[in-house]
């Protein structure tokens, strides 16, 4: 440690109260190059700056500059002052007791100051930013010397969906520090967040609940919202504590596994119980007094509601006919497929996402635009991204476009991004294993408030997308590794389906059929030859569907007038994956380095003869694989022909 915070600490004793969190503070702090010696750095913003940035939290500003007041009365004549900030430190309101506000002017407590710990040190408002929890800094524990007259209790304040927006602060003379602020502060903290949530989901169907019936109506009262088909949308913080799960675990829920009901049949208890509290049931057991509010004009959790133009056809779908573009046509009789494809069309008109896992060519973007063939959005684009081909610079105004002028080397007139573009219908992202950690984030957000924001542009433009997901990777393995969101994980894996590698499936024989039809031409029709399917059977497929595709199609292009597929007109690579995947028989001695080398074709001939042609009795008495037998062959024709 640097010697000036290691003397500061070891001022402070042995016995101290200096908590790890605030020992950790100060070796930030100190590798932020800050001495305890420093003048502070408030960074003052002018004011033409700080309007600007009062309007970008107008909405946190008007749900807690009214609790401020309130809390201001609350501890009227203690010496404190009480600041409100952003989610970077910057002060955007304070208020106090006034003697105490000429000497907090010396330390910059005053709008368009920022308290980030990188410019002041320890100190309550940074240091709960950086921990995400509440704080207290109290006199000595203060990096910066000059602060360390005061005492500050602060407690960030999350948004409706989590994330952090600002931090309530109350600080007062070190002297005269009362136990009971830091309470207050949360209290506070808690009454802006509830508001926050009732604004937000205002049209939504919310719920709200608690073990003791008289608690409800406070800030005590769980509050959770879910979407007119019982999809969860988000909990306060009093809810997550009665259910016993984060936020990020608890969007994989709905109205059902939660309280044990559907939407509707919660709506139906609104109607039947005269406004009265109805009992229900927590998954652990508890029962709970709840109330049910549900207004019917939207369905979405934003403070500017998103109207559905679809949201009638989706409350009375009409039948649709089959035209064979659709799901229909990928059931070719796998029963791992089948049942794919059955999960699928029980929630295709519920606005549930889809996460598409298996390995690469698998077929998860046919799978997509089945899915969206097949759903109510079919009159709507579907718009493909592939998050791995998109350089990590671009990946952000690829997805959520630009306004003119928003970077160097942008388009004149800025572009649509693809989350408009796909407005009105599906989005597709395809590797969302590989989009950057940090743009999850911006993701998450347009998920859930179904607004998006261009670069460039202070407009939020409200979309309206299906989304469906798909991935290679282990999203959890990801999510442990801190290489993937838990929250935007949880929110896109609605319905999770794999889909099995082409090695596994038991319909090859119909894939491939499919597949040749696509790549004949009209006068000749493609086959293929027996002893070719077998060899196909026999394939573990690396590249699964990309992999038969370019076969196949670099095969038809060498058939003979016949239109038949033989061993002949398969390419080299094609036998190298071949021998890679084979196993030896059982019972069989391989050869030592046995290859196509070490066998001529004379004594591949001798086996077959002296075996009836019986390719697998033929193999296993020269300790080789069939495949090997196969190649040597397909080899010596073409030699022949040559």
């Amino acid at each position: 440690m640097h010697n000036n915070a290691g003397h500061h600490i070891a001022a402070l004793g042995e016995s101290s109260w200096l908590a790890p969190s605030i020992c950790t503070a100060h070796q930030r702090s100190e590798a932020f190059g800050l001495k305890s010696s420093s003048a502070p750095d408030y960074d003052v913003l002018p004011v033409a700056e700080l309007r600007v940035k009062l309007e970008q939290n107008r909405v946190l500003c008007a749900h807690a500059l009214p609790v401020m007041a309130t809390l201001q009365e609350q501890i009227l004549n203690t010496q404190s002052m009480i600041v409100l900030t952003d989610a970077q430190g910057l002060v955007l309101h304070s208020t106090g007791d006034d003697d105490f506000l000429r000497r907090a002017e010396k330390v910059a407590l005053r709008p368009g100051a920022n308290w980030a710990e990188d410019r002041q040190g320890t100190n309550a408002i940074g240091t709960a930013i950086a921990e995400r929890c509440p704080m207290v800094v109290h006199g000595e524990q203060h990096y910066l010397a000059a602060n360390r007259f005061l005492t500050c209790s602060s407690v960030p304040i999350l948004d409706p969906y989590g994330e952090l927006i600002g931090v309530l602060d109350v600080t007062g003379d070190h002297r005269s520090y009362h136990q009971h602020t830091m309470a207050l502060a949360k209290m506070s903290v808690q009454m802006i967040e509830n508001h926050l949530f009732a604004s937000t989901f205002g049209e939504t169907l919310r719920i709200g609940f608690h073990s003791r019936a008289e608690f409800l109506g406070t800030l005590m009262e769980g509050m959770a919202a879910f979407t007119c088909d019982g999809r969860f949308l988000s909990a306060n913080r009093s809810a997550q504590f009665q259910f016993g799960l984060p936020l990020a675990a608890l969007r994989a829920h709905t109205s059902s596994s939660l309280f044990g009901l559907t939407a509707s049949q919660l709506i139906d208890r609104v109607s039947g119980g005269h406004g009265q509290p109805i009992p229900l049931c927590l998954p652990d057991g508890i029962v709970v007094s709840a109330k049910v509010e549900h207004r019917r004009q939207s369905v979405t959790a934003t403070v500017q509601p998103v109207s559905r133009p679809y949201e009638r056809e989706r409350e009375a779908p009409a039948p649709r006919a089959s035209t064979g573009g659709g799901l229909a046509r990928l059931d070719t009789g796998d029963a791992r497929v089948a049942a794919v494809i059955g999960k699928v069309r029980k929630v295709i008109d519920r606005d549930i996402p889809i996460l598409i896992t298996g390995e690469t060519g698998t077929g998860k973007e046919l799978l997509a635009q089945a899915i969206h063939h097949d759903s109510p959005r079919s009159s709507g684009p579907f718009v493909a991204v592939n998050c791995a081909s998109i350089p990590e610079t671009l990946i952000e105004s690829e997805l959520f476009g630009y306004e003119e002028g928003a970077f160097t080397g942008a388009r004149r007139k800025g572009a649509t991004g693809k989350l408009l573009q796909a407005n009105g219908g599906t989005l597709f992202l395809d590797e969302i294993g590989d989009m950057p950690y940090p743009l999850q984030v911006r993701l998450l957000r347009v998920l859930q408030e179904r607004l998006v924001n261009p670069l460039g542009s202070a407009k939020s433009i409200p979309v309206d997308v299906a989304i469906i997901c798909a991935t290679h990777r282990d999203l959890r393995e990801m999510i442990a590794e801190n290489r993937f969101r838990e929250d935007l994980y949880y929110r896109l894996n609605g319905l999770v389906v794999k889909l099995p590698p082409l090695r596994e499936r038991s319909d090859l024989r119909t894939v491939v059929q499919r597949m040749l039809q696509q790549e004949a031409s009209s006068a000749v029709p493609l086959s293929i030859a027996p002893d070719v399917m077998q060899l196909f059977e026999q394939c573990r497929w690396p590249g699964n569907f990309r992999q038969l595709g370019n076969l196949l199609r670099t095969a038809a292009a060498m058939v003979d007038d016949d239109g038949e597929i033989r061993i002949e007109h398969l390419p080299d690579d094609f036998f190298d994956d071949i021998e890679r995947g084979a196993t030896p028989a059982a019972g069989a001695a391989p050869a030592a380095g046995a290859d196509l080398h070490t066998f001529t074709a004379s004594a591949i001939t001798a086996a077959l003869a002296r075996h009836n042609g019986n390719v697998s009795a033929a193999a296993r008495s020269l300790g080789i694989s069939r495949n090997t037998i196969y190649r040597r062959v397909a080899v010596g024709a073409r030699t022949d022909d040559a």
